[in-house]
């Protein structure tokens, strides 16, 4: 697109991000609330809506979407009731779904979001909780819909963004933050390919300084964050090229293809009026006391914005370290428990973003699963630190058998195997002198200038050492026997 053109128009963008909360049962049924099992086995009378059937309100679903509005910054509403929102979908049983429409459980709050251009608060209308649909699956080359009911009644909250996202950047880099932010909570995994984690994308374009916003479009169920800006990308130009030819944007739902990178249209886009919402009358509303808020509250983890103040002003580390270390949570807690044994925070780091991170990554492992306890790594950086064996010591020789020797400390091991290095220094220079004998030639040609001789020495006297003489301690006593003679 030509930029001139693209120049003359404002994108509005706002985002409905589902996050699938990680009960262990469903919103008003004692249904499993687990994945992956055969279609139509986490099932009831209440999931399915048969007549007779009353739903029952799950109060941790209550507690974890109180926490993603703590940790919003959001205001948590004292009293609350559900409504009915009336509209036919084959995979919703009821003909209707349970969800919050006038009494949120959130009002406002935001995400911090880091984009090129700076920081960026990005502003929550509102969360609500509500029950999930089922799924509808089409069979390559059948025209018949399969209906699996299992994900019908897992508890989601919707997270509904002020209509003031500008680009695609900012809504990948937001949607990012809040996968993050779920995941920090253990609210919701955040897998967008199994889609507990999901977002439906509304954009709008108008002229610059326009005060009217443009028709919006809706793009459902983008479970991806490339897909999400890919999409964005490409209705911003199919919009605005439509405008620029005089034709009229029909407010409708979209479906993205990413095969073609494309949106098509699916159907016109409901109004509010259309859901008929109505309070649910087979549930009591809800009063959230201070008393839930209070041991909410103590429920929460340190948040990643705090974990990346405490990494880089108590333990200096450079805002990359502290980026990459509070991308998760238990990665960050890890860190943090290794800190406590070790003030070598910075080599804490290297370690956990290099070894230990190989380790893992090569072994298909999360660092909970990992059997090297932080107090254990710091140990391990401890010795290298004290000298007693060199960094590629520890990481290629020890660090592999404490993974598998959970018992053994690393200076046990290091004993065990003989890696201790030696600082003696008469024993060293006993070695200095051997391979220094040995190689008469090759000393005279360093003593008249060609001084990349000396690794050849060190070298050997590593040889002869077996690995163990201290390298900083051996090169000092080289040269300064090399300057004598």
């Amino acid at each position: 697109m030509n930029q001139e053109i693209r120049n003359k128009y404002e994108v509005v963008i706002g985002l409905e991000v589902h996050a699938q909360l990680q009960t262990e049962s469903k919103i008003f049924a004692a249904d499993s609330a687990s994945f992956g099992a055969a279609p139509n086995t986490h099932i009831s009378p209440i999931t399915l809506g048969h007549p007779g059937t009353l739903p029952k309100l799950n109060r941790k679903a209550v507690e974890y979407a109180i926490k993603m509005g703590f940790a919003a910054g959001s205001k948590i509403s004292e009293y609350q009731y559900f409504d009915r929102k009336n509209y036919f979908y084959p995979d919703l049983p009821k003909g209707y779904q349970i969800t919050q429409d006038k009494t949120p459980i959130c009002i406002g709050g935001g995400v911090k979001v880091k984009l090129s251009t700076g920081e960026k608060v990005v502003r929550f209308h509102h969360i609500h909780l509500e029950e999930d649909a089922g799924k509808s699956l089409h069979a390559e080359g059948s025209s018949d819909s399969l209906i699996d009911y299992n994900r019908a009644g897992t508890p989601l909250i919707e997270m509904v963004t002020e209509p003031e996202i500008k680009s695609s950047e900012e809504a990948a880099q937001f949607m990012t933050e809040v996968r993050k932010l779920v995941r920090y909570l253990h609210i919701c995994d955040g897998n967008m390919e199994e889609g507990s984690l999901r977002c439906d994308v509304n954009i709008s374009v108008m002229p610059v300084g326009s005060k009217v916003f443009g028709t919006k479009v809706e793009i459902k169920n983008m479970n991806s964050i490339r897909f999400i800006q890919k999409a964005i990308d490409y209705e911003v130009v199919r919009q605005i090229e439509a405008v620029e030819a005089g034709e009229k944007i029909i407010q409708e739902t979209r479906n993205f293809d990413p095969a073609t990178g494309r949106t098509s249209g699916m159907r016109e886009k409901e109004s509010m009026n259309d859901y008929r919402y109505f309070p649910e009358p087979d549930l009591v509303p809800l009063h959230i006391s201070e008393e839930l808020l209070t041991q909410v509250k103590a429920q929460m983890p340190a948040l990643p914005w705090e974990l990346f103040e405490k990494f880089t002003k108590t333990y200096g580390l450079p805002d990359y370290d502290a980026g990459v270390l509070t991308d998760s949570r238990e990665v960050a807690e890890y860190f943090d428990a290794t800190c406590q044994f070790t003030k070598n925070y910075k080599a804490a780091s290297n370690w956990i973003m290099g070894t230990v991170k190989s380790y893992l990554n090569d072994n298909h492992l999360e660092i909970e699963q990992l059997t090297v306890t932080p107090e254990k790594l710091a140990q391990l950086i401890n010795l290298v630190d004290e000298g007693k064996v060199s960094t590629s010591t520890a990481s290629q020789q020890i660090f592999p058998v404490m993974v598998t020797d959970t018992s053994a400390s690393p200076l046990q091991i290091a004993e065990a195997k003989n890696l201790i290095q030696q600082s003696n220094t008469d024993t060293l220079q006993s070695l200095i002198d051997e391979v220094l004998a040995a190689n008469p030639a090759k000393v005279k040609e360093y003593k008249n200038g060609k001084k990349g001789l000396l690794g050849m020495f060190m070298g050997d006297i590593m040889k002869k050492s077996k690995g163990s003489a201290d390298p900083k301690v051996t090169t000092a006593l080289l040269q300064k026997t090399l300057d004598s003679l």
